[in-house]
């Protein structure tokens, strides 16, 4: 990170940042929406709290140590440990023309958004005591050093060897957490008459608020990662804002096709599965290829939802790895076939450098591997002193009231 004498500190740019830093803070309570009103009348607090505790654990954990991991230094793996605690940064230390409290926060974000998303793929059946710890390890065995080795200097999979790109977080964020979902749920097993039980989204209009809030605060996570008021900020903005209506109406028309009928729930998934799509080439690829990433990520991301619970018999419960982890997998490689050297000094495959593809592919090769190994030692280390899953019991009556002993309904009568 620069000093204050070394560089100039632009208020434009500041401002900015804080902003988008606000933005995507807001996404973390939304997906607690989103997943609150798609699980559970009985486990809605549950699914809800899965979001919110994260941003106390979350933000305590990233400020003590996990900033320093991540950005403390150019290790290959980890950054380093000289800025546990925040030590060292001033409030004169910039970076570039922000200052470098701002990368704190903004960073800090993403730290929260991401674990919380592996809360959907496992809601209704897991102890919330096992989950805190999973959490807290999970971020400090997998997603400290993952977003060092993409984003921080010297990195494995960024300038310190691969050279793989990952503007907003395809690896770090959605493929991490998609796929640690997928292994959380099938360490858990299925939820209590998975085969024969209908599982109703019991509250769409929380589904509706959740994607509101979360598209909105996408803006800041993807115009945000510019780093800066300018126009690769504004061109970020313009292609996430394509690919998410290009989904939305790509899932509708799936909707219709399948079902004979467009539904609220599908253009709510489309949403979020085109902004998942277009997140790690947000700022690489041109305007066009936005709209065929949109386009296309809603029937890839249908197709992967429809054979992990409909052929593999995986309970993937909300959908955590159907969309963010099959959706980061391909954001990522059409980032490998799109990326315009007009846009952001990298070529793709149709743009003359068809390594860049091999480079996007191993990435998220790596990427899953750390997410599968992470995943189960901290499991592991979890089962150590307590069970992954609440007993039968507490799970037929419902997460809310064995595990917080809250009621979101307590007037209701009648059957879940």
């Amino acid at each position: 990170m620069e000093t204050a004498t070394e560089a100039v500190l632009n208020s434009g740019d500041t401002a900015f940042m804080i902003v988008c830093a606000a933005l995507v803070f807001i996404m973390t309570p939304g997906l607690g929406f989103f997943y609150g009103g798609l699980g559970r009348r009985k486990n809605v607090v549950s699914n809800m709290m899965n979001s919110v505790f994260i941003l106390g654990l979350g933000m305590v954990l990233w400020n003590l140590i996990g900033y320093s991991m991540a950005f403390g230094g150019d290790g290959l793996f980890i950054g380093g440990f000289s800025k546990i605690g925040l030590a060292g940064i001033g409030i004169d230390t910039l970076d570039g023309s922000i200052p470098e409290f701002v990368t704190v926060v903004f960073q800090m974000t993403f730290a929260l958004i991401t674990p919380a998303i592996i809360t959907g793929s496992l809601a209704g059946r897991m102890k919330f005591k096992a989950l805190f710890a999973f959490i807290g390890f999970w971020s400090l065995i997998v997603y400290y050093p993952l977003a060092h080795m993409v984003w921080g200097g010297g990195g494995l999979l960024g300038e310190g060897w691969l050279n793989s790109v990952d503007f907003a977080g395809g690896n770090v964020v959605h493929i991490s957490s998609g796929v640690s979902g997928l292994v959380l749920c099938l360490l858990l097993g299925r939820r209590e008459g998975y085969e024969l039980h209908t599982y109703r989204i019991h509250n769409i209009p929380f589904v509706m608020l959740g994607m509101a809030l979360l598209w909105f605060g996408w803006y800041g996570f993807n115009a945000g990662s510019a780093g800066a008021a300018n126009g690769l900020a504004a061109h970020a903005f313009a292609t996430t804002s394509i690919s998410a209506a290009a989904a939305m109406l790509s899932w509708m028309a799936m909707d219709v096709i399948f079902s004979g009928k467009p539904t609220l729930i599908g253009a709510c998934t489309g949403v979020v599965a085109g902004l998942v799509g277009i997140t790690p080439a947000a700022g690489f690829v041109p305007i066009w290829a936005a709209f065929i990433i949109g386009f296309l990520v809603s029937p890839v991301c249908y197709g992967g939802i429809l054979l992990v619970k409909k052929k593999l018999k995986i309970d993937d419960s909300l959908d955590a790895f159907g969309c963010h982890g099959i959706g980061g997998i391909f954001g990522g490689l059409m980032t490998g076939l799109f990326a315009d050297p007009k846009v952001n000094e990298t070529s793709g495959l149709f743009f003359g450098d068809p390594a860049q593809l091999g480079r996007q592919a191993l990435a998220i090769v790596i990427s899953i591997a750390l997410a599968v190994v992470g995943s189960l030692i901290c499991a592991g280390i979890v089962r150590s002193f307590t069970s992954l899953r609440v007993d039968r019991k507490h799970e037929l009556t419902g997460l809310d009231v064995s595990e917080h002993g809250e009621n979101a309904y307590p007037a209701y009568n009648g059957l879940d």
